[in-house]
């Protein structure tokens, strides 16, 4: 059984990824449709497949003061964090809540896995030990992004890492729904960060998920992902009284489907539960969804069992489409890019078609989107779902 969410407040929010870097860049390449696939340069990766790289990560470095926390993860973290406001308006919660009752809720795939590939590259040649100058505790520990997120903004609260593969930036806006619940925290940062590496790189194509072109979901030709990187970042607040943001988080599904690791459910059984609690902690029922932004990830099985999910809840009209063609797929750090897009989806009036997709599957039901969609969008239900079928669905939406 689903309890009722209470609504929480969208204050601010920033992003960062191939698309661009702040959320003017990212809604002016959904607009325009440029997507940030490129084909792969990273490192000396020796495949025949495109990402989706942010440039000039390379030479940024994080704060001084922080520098042993230094790795491409927490460089995206960083870069992610001042964009858009999001500094000034966490320094404005913190004299209002006080830095201990801010809540720090991060999600990774990878954490800082590239900092251990090239410190293993550096091994001692007699020894085999590591360079003195890896930090494992500050770079590819997975809290190290929480822990560096926290010290970067000077909170004192709760603070933890969840990675639970492509849900996890999704999962943290429930964590950070039950802690406010909870009277844990006041207000909570939320979002995480997933970077390039070759483990992800060379895993994923060793499992043949991954394509040779840029990747197109629901397309009858689509046959596999393409790997991107991205940070998010949000901030939550409880309601009080009239606020200037229209932009809420009205629901959250959770749901695990307990069928493989790597393959889900071919019913859906568990992205159905999860839409369908997500109604029902929002009390709301299919027909106050205006769009879905699909998980979709354009490998076979994945998008079939999301159709098949979709449609068993709210029918073949309801529009819909995946933005994982702009971005590819970032991982970990997929839950808080496409909310983050379904609430600029929100505040622009348009549904992101899909870029790529030239057929669509006829075994695929769903109405989805091949083309931007000028339309007043109030509520959106965002996917994602994560290998070991670890699944969470969010609702968004304007406050009126």
């Amino acid at each position: 059984m689903s309890t009722s969410l209470q609504p929480l407040v969208i204050s601010h929010f920033s992003i960062a990824n191939s698309l661009g870097v702040g959320t003017t860049a990212v809604a002016d390449a959904l607009r325009n449709r440029h997507t940030g696939l490129a084909h792969c340069t990273f490192e000396n990766v020796a495949l025949d497949t495109y990402v989706g790289e942010v440039a000039g990560l390379g030479s940024f470095r994080v704060c001084a003061d922080l520098a042993d926390f230094d790795c491409r993860n927490n460089r995206l973290a960083q870069m992610g964090l001042e964009q858009d406001r999001l500094v000034d308006a966490v320094v404005a919660a913190r004299k209002k809540y006080g830095a201990g009752r801010i809540g720090v809720f991060m999600g990774t795939s990878t954490s800082g896995l590239l900092q251990t590939e090239l410190a293993y590259r550096r091994r001692d040649p007699h020894t085999g030990a590591l360079p003195p100058d890896f930090h494992y505790a500050e770079t590819q520990n997975t809290f190290s992004l929480a822990d560096f997120v926290q010290r970067y903004l000077r909170l004192a609260g709760p603070a933890y890492t969840i990675s639970s593969a492509c849900s996890s930036t999704a999962k943290v806006f429930g964590s950070a729904a039950r802690m406010i619940a909870a009277g844990m925290c006041d207000a909570a940062i939320v979002g995480g960060v997933d970077t390039l590496c070759l483990t992800t790189l060379y895993g994923f194509n060793s499992l043949g998920l991954v394509s040779h072109t840029p990747c197109r979901p629901y397309d009858v030709h689509r046959d596999g992902i393409s790997l991107g990187e991205g940070a998010g970042f949000a901030l939550l607040e409880k309601p009080s009284g009239p606020t200037n943001t229209p932009l809420m988080l009205l629901g959250i599904g959770e749901s695990s489907d307990a069928y493989h690791m790597s393959t889900p459910h071919p019913e859906g059984l568990g992205a159905k539960l999860a839409m369908q609690r997500a109604l029902d902690s929002a009390r709301m029922t299919p027909s106050d969804i205006d769009y879905i932004n699909l998980h979709g990830t354009a490998s076979k099985s994945n998008d079939a069992s999301e159709d098949q999910a979709v449609c068993g809840i709210f029918g073949s009209a309801l529009p819909c489409s995946s933005t994982k063609g702009w971005t590819g797929h970032l991982l970990g750090a997929s839950g808080i890019t496409e909310a983050i897009i379904s609430l600029l989806a929100m505040q622009h009036d348009f549904m992101p078609g899909s870029l790529h997709t030239q057929h669509l599957d006829p075994a695929l039901k769903s109405n989805y989107l091949l083309h931007n969609k000028a339309a007043r969008v109030k509520r959106v239900l965002s996917n994602s779902f994560g290998f070991g079928g670890s699944n969470c669905s969010l609702i968004l939406g304007r406050a009126s």
